[in-house]
């Protein structure tokens, strides 16, 4: 399942990107990701670098909140435990897929 704020592909994405095979859950304003302490509001600063790029988040996010989540990704049991979590405010730092992967398989044995 992937949470996200955003209503609409972003000028950055491109047209042909294939949908997620996997359920799709809006989070408006990033009310749950603020909940976890997840989701910071962009800087005015870098909002103005934004627009100059074309990309205009409020619009992408259906909102004018200017909030981001920090890319996170848990695994959680069917008991509703966390199994893993990977969360880091740096978004070009992520597990590989492999890892979760692993932490999955490891669940249905």
């Amino acid at each position: 399942m992937v949470i996200s704020p955003q209503i609409q592909r972003t000028a950055r994405e491109p047209e042909d990107q294939q949908p997620l095979a996997m359920e799709h859950l809006y989070d408006r304003g990033n009310e749950v990701a603020g909940r976890y302490g997840l989701a910071f509001t962009v800087p005015e600063e870098v909002q103005r670098i934004y627009r100059g790029f074309g990309l205009d988040l409020a619009k992408a996010n259906g909102d004018d909140s200017w909030t981001l989540p920090m890319p996170a990704r848990f695994v959680i049991d069917r008991d509703g435990v966390i199994q893993s979590s990977d969360v880091d405010p740096d978004y070009t730092r992520r597990t590989e897929p492999s890892a979760t992967i692993a932490v999955l398989q490891s669940l249905a044995r």
